[in-house]
């Protein structure tokens, strides 16, 4: 007789992440089964031009974006069902929520708004916010935030498909092979950069955790379940992590929600200062500027942004000043030190799953502790990262060609990782409603994010980079 048990989040987003990294899989085997998928890019003069297919050429824009909703719905439809949920409402809810995200992220996506400064002559524009096409994201969140709380009912009619951490889930599962794919890429430059970069997050990680935890427990007063998302989110990688984290201790929805609508904001304030800090203070020292960016800024798109900004100013600046260093080196000291904290995630979620299981959950009464005790705790997707991760790193390593179409089926994975990331902000936004958070005590959390990001976290990582790449600097041009 077959089971009536209902999924539950995470399995269903292991399953999903898993089966779409399967169908990327296949260009191991000369198969390109993702390459109609949407990938949107910055675009000047018309919209259209933000959409095109992962594999060139394969699908228009238009038809990309339309077969990529198509899959999308299906794939999350059969996972309603397993979830026991009404396919016919989520379908409906589902629909409004794609189009209206993907449009936010097209605007987003504009030049002006998203391209940095070694994109603006490339763009043929002659200014821009520089905010990177995660810009669409913010968009996202602000419209999703004004339809949740001006059309309250539009946003309950829709609530069957508003599961924003379904959707970073079935993202982090995706991203674990964009991530395998870019530490294989790492694998290749000096050495010393490499080492630096992973101890300098683990001594940043184990102060910033253990201090914002402090902090807000101490004097905000907040209990373990808000205290643990948001010392992850401001530490860590900031969805991605207070999701996580969220998971592994079994907090209420609300809560990682809360934590991700701060991340995403804070993310932005740090991209429009934080670079220009570094070209006024260390262009002598671009090395300690990338890993700064890396440390400080909490999101993977906003981190890498800040390191191409914070690049581009520091360059610019030294070649005034009659140095040319090679471009490239401050990014990639920014992404490999943004590689390994997001590779802590699943660590970090297993030892706080351990860790929850064996001091703070009662429901074993005073039985023994187990192993399962702990896996039934540790979020399941955070599995699918892992493996993911292991895997594109393996074939990678393995030799030049295979690393080739590693790299290339990332790309594939990219499209659909940004599209999950996309439906999650919109849904954190549709779902904010602030007479509700208010309720929560979003004012006092934004307070402790705000204390521990500008008065301890920036300033430390800053530390932290001067004490690893002090004295660090890229080849100098030839002529």
């Amino acid at each position: 007789m077959a089971s009536t048990k209902a999924y539950n989040e995470d399995k269903v987003a292991l399953l999903i992440g898993c089966f779409i990294f399967l169908l990327a899989l296949g260009k191991f085997a000369g198969l390109d089964l993702l390459g109609w998928g949407l990938k949107m890019g910055m675009w000047v003069n018309s919209p259209l031009d933000c959409w095109k297919s992962a594999s060139k050429g394969m699908l228009p824009g238009v038809g990309a974006l339309i077969a990529s909703y198509v899959f999308i719905a299906a794939v999350m439809s059969v996972g309603i069902k397993l979830m026991k949920g009404n396919i016919g409402k989520f379908l409906y809810g589902f629909t409004c929520i794609f189009f209206i995200a993907i449009a936010c992220y097209t605007v987003g996506a504009n030049a002006y708004i998203a391209a940095n400064p070694t994109e603006i002559a490339k763009q043929g524009i002659t200014w821009s916010l520089g905010l990177s096409t995660e810009a669409g994201l913010i968009v996202a969140l602000v419209m999703g935030i004004l339809l949740g709380n001006l059309t309250p009912g539009f946003a309950e009619s829709l609530r069957e498909a508003c599961r924003p951490e379904l959707f970073v889930k079935i993202a982090i599962v995706i991203l674990g092979a964009e991530l395998g794919v870019k530490a294989a890429d790492a694998a290749g430059f000096a050495g010393h950069v490499i080492f630096r970069g992973l101890c300098a997050i683990v001594e940043a990680y184990l102060l910033y955790w253990s201090v914002v935890y402090y902090v807000a427990r101490k004097y905000f007063k907040f209990n373990k379940e808000w205290a643990a998302p948001l010392a992850s989110g401001i530490s860590i990688c900031g969805v991605s992590a207070a999701i996580a984290t969220g998971g592994a201790i079994r907090a209420r929805p609300v809560v990682p929600i809360m934590v991700s609508s701060l991340v995403v904001v804070f993310t932005c304030i740090e991209m429009l200062i934080l670079p220009f800090i570094a070209q006024h203070f260390l262009y002598t020292e671009p090395m300690v500027a990338g890993g700064w960016m890396g440390l400080a800024v909490k999101s993977d798109g906003g981190a890498i942004a800040s390191g191409a900004i914070t690049e581009s100013l520091i360059l610019s600046k030294m070649a005034g000043l009659g140095t040319k260093w090679e471009p490239g080196w401050v990014v990639m000291v920014t992404t490999t030190v943004k590689i390994f904290i997001d590779m802590f995630i699943g660590v970090w979620a297993l030892v706080l799953a351990y860790i929850w299981t064996a001091k703070f959950d009662k429901t074993r009464g005073e039985r023994t502790m187990t192993w399962s005790d702990v896996m039934d705790r540790f979020p399941r997707f955070v599995l699918g990262y892992l493996g993911t991760f292991l895997i594109l790193l393996f074939f990678c390593l393995s030799s030049p060609e295979l690393h080739k179409l590693g790299k290339s089926m990332a790309g594939a994975l990219n499209g659909f990782r940004v599209m999950f990331f996309l439906l999650t902000f919109f849904s954190i936004g549709l779902v904010s409603n602030f007479r509700k958070l208010k309720e929560e005590g979003i004012g006092r959390l934004a307070v402790v994010y705000i204390v521990c990001l500008f008065g301890f976290i920036i300033w430390v990582g800053l530390f932290i980079s001067y004490a690893f790449f002090h004295g660090m600097t890229p080849p100098v041009m030839a002529g």
